[in-house]
Order: structure tokens, then sequence, then C-alpha cells
């Protein structure tokens, strides 16, 4: 059994961690080492650095700012002690001049000493809470990424940096409905309460089958799709915005920290 196979629930961030610096761990996060923060990763040069901030101080659903690292820097004690920010994910995005150009299994080869790290909330943490209080997750059990979307809601420009939202979709019946917007309204961080449910249409959204980033999951006819602000708006956000260099994580393929779930929780 290859060292990626044998990584669940109930592995350590730092197991997770060492698997994709060994290049054997190459699919989502999602899943993983349950109980512990998973981040989004935004890189990019000090020059866009301080506007950069300034458009996820406008924006914190979307993008919830849980740590910065010194220029040039591959740590940050705040999310790990053993970390390597160049080589922990499984898969990371270069972008140049608003494109997306490449997808590598590590940025050893792309740092540079100007180059700041933000740490953002994603919405894989609060999946642990879901699970543990009973809701099933469909990209969990179907073992796939989680969908998302892009959408017409527009951001807030600030630095700079100006977009749409990107919102991630996990469908429920009414019921648990009811409990997921509960449980994720106590991890504000991390996203929190969902921003939209019901029609995809009315946040521009027009096949649901058809995500822009991860897989498509099955809808039943009573369940209800469920939309949060998603991590991935910032990539999107780099192509509108044109910027001429940047390094983010894959969609999906996230830094394992070893940062507690509960630490979030607001009660």
């Amino acid at each position: 059994m290859s060292a990626s196979s044998s990584l669940n629930a109930q592995s350590t961030p730092t197991a997770v961690r060492q698997a994709a610096r060994d290049g054997l761990l190459k699919g989502p996060t999602s899943g993983l080492a349950s109980g512990y923060v998973q981040v989004n990763l935004v890189i990019l040069p000090e020059s866009e650095a301080a506007g950069f901030l300034r458009f996820c101080q406008a924006n914190p659903k979307p993008c919830p700012l849980l740590a910065v690292s010194e220029p040039g820097a591959r740590t940050c004690h705040a999310l790990a002690n053993d970390l390597d920010i160049a080589r922990d994910v499984p898969a990371y995005r270069i972008y140049r001049d608003g494109t997306a150009t490449d997808t590598v299994a590590d940025v050893a080869d792309y740092w540079r000493d100007d180059l700041v790290t933000f740490a953002l909330g994603c919405s894989f943490t609060f999946e642990h809470a879901l699970i543990q209080s009973g809701l099933r997750v469909r990209h969990i059990d179907q073992g796939r990424n989680v969908p998302m979307y892009q959408t017409s809601v527009a951001l807030t420009p600030a630095g700079g940096f100006s977009g749409n939202l990107v919102v991630s979709m996990r469908p429920f019946n009414a019921a648990d409905v009811i409990r997921a917007i509960q449980i994720t309204t106590r991890y504000p961080q991390v996203h929190g309460a969902p921003v939209h449910l019901g029609n995809p249409g009315l946040i521009g959204i027009s096949e649901l089958h058809a995500p822009d980033y991860g897989d498509p999951v099955s809808v039943q006819d009573d369940e209800i799709p469920v939309f949060w602000a998603c991590g991935v708006t910032p990539q999107q956000v780099l192509i509108d915005s044109g910027v001429s260099f940047a390094i983010t994580h894959s969609p999906g393929h996230m830094l394992v920290t070893d940062i507690p779930d509960r630490d979030l929780a607001l009660f």
C-alpha cells in the first residue's frame, strides 16, 4: 500500500505534509487529518502583499486571514513547526500575468526571497464538525474533490485586487441544512455560515453538474444545494486582476496545519 492510499481521517498533519513533501500524496486533502485546520495559500511578491492584505480585510468571508509569513520564509510557526511551504502541499498553481500557467508538485524551484505567504481559512476544516454531528458530506462519501463555482456576486475591490466570489457546494436535506448552518456559523475563520442556499441561478450558477473547479457530486431530489464562500476566490481574483506572479495551492489540495479545529470554534 502506498503512503498516499494509507492516509485517512486519523492521519496526523505531519504525516499528510510529509507525504506531500515526498511526492506520494497527489490528490485532494478533504477528509484527511480530521480535527486539524486546513488552509488555502496565496503567495505573492512583497510589492503586492500590502494590497492583498487590504483585499482580505475588505472581503473576510471568502478570504479569512489566519497567518502571514515574513518575506522569503518557507516556514510559518503559527501554522506548524516543521513546515516547508514550498513542498508540503500536494499540488500548487503558478500564475503569470493573470494566467494560471502551471500545476506542479512543489514550488522550491520557483521560490524567491521576496515572496510572502498568506494562509486563509478553508471550509475543509468545518467538515470534521459536520461529520462529528452525524451529517454526511457528499464529496467525501463519493471520494471526490468538493465542487466549486464562479458566481455573479461581486467582491469589494481593494489594494488593486477585484473580482467575483467563488463558492463551494454541499447538498443536504432540509433538516440537515438547518444543522449545517448552525455548525458552520461557529467557524467564521474558515468561511463560517453559508452565503446562499437553494436556486443556484440566483448567484449566477447555470450548471450545478458542471463545477468550475473540483468534481461534480450527486444532488438528490429532496436535497438543497448549500453554498459556502470558498478559498479558491483569491485564485480567480489573481486572474481577474492580472497579477504578474503568484503561487497558490491547486483547488482542493490544501496545506494541513497543526492547529486543532476546536481552536477556531467560537462556542
